[in-house]
């Protein structure tokens, strides 16, 4: 139970946007969330001190950044006083109890501006919210706003022309990746303590790569989602973000957990991810793949990971030089993800094509120019690829790869055309590190894994065996606390 407060909390004053917080140091708000809850059930800070302190942190931080580009102080005010009225009664709504939060510009947030990047949808406001949101408020979180996100999601690098572009807290010049670019920037700048984000080729592992945080493609019905309009695909999900393993563990006891709505949810408890992360593992069987099989990787990645296989066996683990057989990942990945294309966006192909970006409409017309025959011969090698990854999972626990093949880039560049003497055909290419792995169907974490010799940060992807989430969970936790990268706060911008 939560401790009772000795008397009734008081509204820190202006403690909307706007706000400062007198004699609370900006290190609050680094504490991970699992510190801050600890902070909210002990009586030691009110939600509404803890919504006062991020307001000032977004005021200051966002003008430089372009994180959060949609506020909601009003709900946030009633969400924050809800749970200080929670606490003073002993009671708690649950895990994440007057954490505030964000949520990334794809997801329906009631009575909130939900745009998804593009022009079209620049003034809807949805009634209800996203399954996902509705499970993070009533676990107690407050939410404050939307983060930005390229258009339709569409694409590793933050921007669009509703909001402009999200820029790297480690450097200015540079891109946090996407699509959940704007959670990552609020994250890695103190802006939040959690957000969700989604993941079809690399969008929740990308930018957290980029902005030395965690990001978690958990498995495939994990955490359910709704409204989705290819409900039985497996190749986008939804997920946590946040600074540290402990706290993506956090999240996933809410959003975790079956849902009638969702075919493919899986019917583990979320109480599964309240399991303690640090447990014995010496011994753990671990693949390292430096390049996932021969992708191109451009050598300030591979040095800013050369030293990951010696943390390994530090740890006690053993590590072997492998990678599983990802033939035809990449045909698999296109053909699923232009079919995608075709369901969701379709229609406002249809009805909008000029006012939508040039890779969207090429996903769209890519779908509809594959033949029954392809998408016959995509399934089958999508078949033989899994039961290649399940044999290959019999002898390690554990995939080890770059997260990325390239080091955060310039803002201005809208894709990466050439990595190391090689040429990318797609705006897809560059980023098949993360492309490949979606498509083996598996859980796969980005955790903080080094910097460049310029202090650009680099995440280190792990992949688990199927359906294994905390296993994976534990491997993340234990890399992590070996390595403590996750500590270095980014200094490009001003405070």
């Amino acid at each position: 139970m939560i401790a009772r407060r000795k008397a009734a909390v008081r509204d820190p004053p202006g403690w909307g946007p706007g706000a400062t917080l007198a004699g609370m140091s900006d290190d609050l708000l680094f504490v991970p969330a699992v510190g801050q809850v600890s902070m909210l059930r002990s009586g030691e800070i009110s939600a509404r001190e803890l919504l006062a302190a991020h307001w000032a942190r977004i005021d200051l931080i966002d003008p430089q950044v372009n994180a959060i580009i949609t506020r909601a102080p009003e709900i946030a005010a009633e969400l924050a006083r809800a749970a200080d009225d929670r606490h003073a009664r002993g009671a708690v709504a649950g895990p994440l109890d007057g954490l505030p939060v964000a949520h990334k510009d794809l997801v329906d947030t009631a009575g909130i501006r939900t745009t998804s990047g593009s022009p079209i949808d620049s003034d809807r406001v949805p009634a209800t919210n996203a399954l996902i949101v509705d499970r993070l408020q009533a676990a107690g979180a407050v939410t404050v706003g939307k983060t930005n996100t390229p258009e339709f999601g569409a694409g590793s690098q933050t921007f669009n022309r509703v909001f402009g572009a999200t820029r790297n807290p480690y450097d200015l010049s540079k891109t946090v990746g996407g699509s959940s670019g704007g959670a990552a920037a609020a994250l890695a700048s103190g802006m939040l303590p959690i957000a969700d984000g989604s993941d079809m080729g690399g969008s929740l592992r990308n930018p957290a790569a980029f902005c030395n945080i965690v990001g978690f493609r958990v498995s495939p019905g994990r955490v359910p989602s709704y409204p989705k309009e290819a409900a039985w695909s497996f190749l986008s999900v939804e997920g946590p973000m946040a600074r540290t393993v402990g706290d993506v563990a956090l999240m996933l006891q809410t959003m975790a957990g079956p849902d009638p709505r969702s075919p493919i949810s899986l019917q583990d408890p979320p109480t599964l991810f309240a399991e303690p992360l640090d447990v014995d593992l010496a011994g753990l069987r671990v693949a390292w793949s430096p390049n996932l099989g021969g992708l191109p990787i451009a050598p300030d990645v591979a040095a800013a990971l050369r030293g990951v296989p010696a943390v390994f066996e530090e740890l006690g683990w053993q590590v072997t030089e492998a990678t599983p057989d990802l033939s035809d990942a990449a045909e698999i990945f296109q053909v699923l993800r232009a079919w995608q294309y075709e369901v969701g966006l379709g229609s406002v192909y249809d009805a909008h094509y000029d006012d939508l970006k040039d890779t969207i409409r090429w996903n769209v017309e890519k779908a509809r120019n594959l033949t029954v025959a392809d998408h016959a011969a995509a399934s089958a090698k999508q078949a033989a690829l899994f039961h290649r990854v399940r044999e290959f999972f019999r002898t390690f626990d554990v995939l080890a790869c770059p997260t990325v093949q390239v080091a955060p880039f310039d803002v201005d560049v809208e894709w990466i055309r050439e990595i190391d003497g090689v040429a990318m055909a797609t705006y897809i290419d560059w980023m098949r590190s993360c492309c490949d792995v979606t498509v083996m169907g598996c859980p796969a974490i980005s955790v903080p894994g080094g910097f460049t010799a310029t202090g650009l940060p680099i995440g280190l992807q792990l992949v688990g065996k199927p359906r294994d989430d905390l296993g994976l969970l534990r491997v993340a936790h234990a890399f992590e606390a070996a390595t403590e990268f996750w500590k270095r706060r980014p200094a490009a911008i001003t405070e």
